[in-house]
């Protein structure tokens, strides 16, 4: 008797990718395969990206417990693309959203944009629940992190984390981006080695599923002439 897509999906023994996407997948992928040696699996990534080298890793990962990656479930567009690239079938899928929490008092009073006016050194962490401005450098060792954008009038050379709550569209800008790590969303990149190009101010994006480092781009949501009201206030 042949084998529909469908009995073969339901033979398959299902891994899920943790919803909160501050948890690393890779850390609850040993409990589930506990016991699954030589199974076949299909893989419900949620919201994740996972581009081809991801997807090879882990292919090479289930194939060291005699484990077949069957099939893929995701709601990101280009995990399924990715996924289609190496072979494996691939179904996009609508995210199931849940209602969202009542704003605290303590999200209201967030301002749209912190500015903050001083270098951060090492040890350093500003956290920031929307967009932040820092005048100033973050040092070797400091940290910088918010919901939006990331914004640096100075140099960076620790590291940034933007849209801490999977923005894929939030940018870290900064006269001068040499970081130890970027972050933005759960992409991870290292700043580049060779020196910026002089009077221009830099920009880390996603661009195509990865993170791309170019000159700062001056029609940004966040313009000059909004960043001037907000500093002379």
């Amino acid at each position: 008797m042949a084998l529909t897509q469908e009995t073969l999906q339901a033979a398959c023994h299902r891994l899920v990718l943790p919803t909160n996407r501050h948890i690393p997948w890779q850390d609850t992928l040993a409990d589930q395969l506990s016991g699954l040696e030589g199974k076949d699996l299909e893989l419900d990534s949620g919201e994740w990206l996972l581009n081809c080298r991801v997807l090879s890793a882990l292919q090479a990962q289930l194939e060291e417990r005699s484990c077949r990656l069957l099939s893929i479930k995701s709601c990101h567009p280009l995990t399924v693309v990715s996924a289609n690239a190496l072979g494996i079938p691939a179904q996009l899928t609508t995210p199931q959203r849940v209602d969202p929490l009542p704003e605290s008092a303590e999200d209201k009073q967030a301002p749209a944009l912190l500015i903050h006016r001083a270098t951060l050194r090492s040890g350093d962490h500003l956290k920031a629940r929307h967009h932040v401005l820092l005048i100033g450098d973050v040092n070797p060792g400091a940290q910088i992190s918010a919901g939006g954008n990331v914004l640096i009038w100075g140099r960076l050379r620790g590291s940034a984390h933007a849209g801490v709550q999977g923005d894929l569209n939030a940018r870290i800008t900064a006269l001068q981006l040499r970081p130890l790590q970027l972050r933005i969303a759960d992409l991870v990149a290292r700043g580049p080695e060779e020196k910026p190009q002089p009077g221009l101010a830099e920009e880390a994006r996603i661009v195509d599923g990865v993170i791309s480092i170019e000159p700062a781009d001056p029609r940004s949501d966040l313009s000059l002439q909004e960043l001037s009201a907000d500093l002379n206030n």
